[in-house]
């Protein structure tokens, strides 16, 4: 697994096994919506804004997992609520792509952008015909 603490640093650089270990365990918190855990981990020195391998940061992914307690928990610690995955996914798109009403409301509370990535939230909420989140996305 390869992992990005969210700072440029030197790419060249891999981290050891224990600090594998621990991101993967704090990921595993976004996955699950562990809000408590992400958010003692956050305030206790891993970057809010960690990336996967695949850009993935811990917002999207407690985004597309539908835990809104998670996401707020990352948002007040300044989570980049646009930042894009490696596929231009934002955690937005990503949580309209599941239905995830209340995850959305947070999101947007926190400053998501509802035209940011490809496809959108707007066109992703569009596409799948969901009226109610796109109403929502539109204010």
């Amino acid at each position: 697994m390869s992992v990005n603490p969210g700072d440029p640093g030197d790419p060249a650089a891999e981290p050891d096994a224990e600090l594998l270990a621990l991101w993967a365990k704090v990921f595993g918190f976004a996955r699950t919506g562990d809000a408590e855990s992400l958010a003692a981990y956050v305030d206790a020195g891993i970057p809010v804004n960690l990336t996967n391998d695949s850009g993935d940061t811990l917002v999207m992914l407690a985004a597309y997992h539908g835990h809104p307690a998670a996401v707020r928990a990352l948002v007040e610690r300044s989570a980049e609520v646009n930042r894009l995955n490696d596929r231009g996914q934002s955690p937005l798109a990503g949580a309209v792509f599941k239905a995830e009403r209340e995850v959305v409301t947070v999101l947007l509370a926190g400053g998501a952008d509802p035209a940011a990535g490809t496809p959108s939230a707007i066109d992703t909420a569009t596409m799948f015909e969901q009226a109610e989140l796109l109403a929502l996305l539109r204010g």
